[in-house]
Formats: C-alpha cells, structure tokens, sequence
C-alpha cells in the first residue's frame, strides 16, 4: 500500500492536473497543514491537572507536543478567568501531517460507531475542510481503560486549492470517506 505522500504524487496530482487543466504543475492544489484542537470547556475550569491528562492524550494521538490555549478574557457566567487553559491544539506538517491523515483514514475513522462517511458541506469556501470527532478513543494509542472521560476534537485540513470543488476532488482522491 502507498503511502499518502507517495500517492498524491503518483496519481492525486495528476488526476488534479487532467481534471482542472491547470496550465502549470505547481498551481495543482496540495495539503499544507493539518491543525488539531482540542477544546476542553467545563473539564479545565474544575481542575487544572485534567488539562495535562488531555495534552497528554493530544501529543499520544498527534505524535508532536501540544500547545496549550488560554483564555483571552474573563467570563464569569462560564467561571472563566483570564489566561486559563481551556485547550490545546497541534499543527502538523509535511510527512507527521501524512502519518496522522494516513491514522485518521485508514483506523480511526472507521471504528465510529454507526459510520456512513464524513459530512460534504464542511468546507470553508477558500479550500480547507473541518472535520469533528466525538470521542478521542478511535484512535489506537488511546487506552480506554485511562480514559477518564470521553471528549471530541476538531481537526482542520488546509489545503492550497481555491475553491470547494478543487479541495473535495484533492481530499476524495486522497481516500477521504465522504458521505454518498
């Protein structure tokens, strides 16, 4: 099997480049990053040690360090003060970008309970596509036996195609599961 660098060389950029009849290969849309977030709400105002649990299960997922995210300003009717973690987040690039796409596609994705395909109408207008995981324990290197409560992330592929339709064609060839 090859992998997803490997792939969109070989047969994604030209499938692109014969779809859209782009007059150069460097205008052929690609994937530049990948951003992983993680948002913890309730879970970081009750303890501050639940926030290291998570950014520890974020780094395990991503293989990169996390950064943490702190709140801008205070909030009292969610008792959010100012500079409190309320999340963390990593940006992948080049071949980690590749291994978390290639884990996402082929394992995680398909142990979601009741799977049908992620949603078409996700993207941007400008070539990225967002995408929401409802529990953290699809993906392998989380144990579910240290999991102490389940919670969902949103990741974001960023793309260099210019409209929807170039960044749906990129992301289908790629083996993204869209809905039928």
């Amino acid at each position: 099997m090859l992998d997803l660098k490997e792939l969109y060389k070989q047969k994604v950029a030209p499938a692109l480049l014969r779809e859209f009849n782009y007059t150069n290969p460097m205008m052929v849309p690609k994937i530049t990053k990948v951003v992983v977030n993680r948002g913890l709400g309730k879970i970081a105002t009750e303890n501050a040690k639940n926030v290291d649990i998570f950014v520890d299960e974020l780094q395990q997922i991503t293989g990169q360090k996390a950064v943490v995210t702190k709140s801008k300003k205070s909030i009292s009717n969610f008792k959010l003060r100012e500079n409190l973690a309320i999340g963390c987040k990593v940006t992948l690039r080049k071949n980690k970008m590749y291994d978390f796409l290639a884990k996402l596609l082929n394992l995680a994705l398909p142990k979601v309970r009741d799977f049908r395909g992620v949603p078409r109408n996700s993207f941007d207008g400008r070539g990225n596509y967002s995408l929401g995981i409802q529990e953290q324990i699809i993906f392998p290197e989380i144990r579910f036996e240290q999991v102490q409560k389940l919670t969902g992330m949103d990741i974001t592929i960023c793309t260099t195609a210019r409209t929807n339709k170039e960044a749906y064609f990129l992301l289908e060839k790629m083996g993204m599961p869209f809905r039928k």
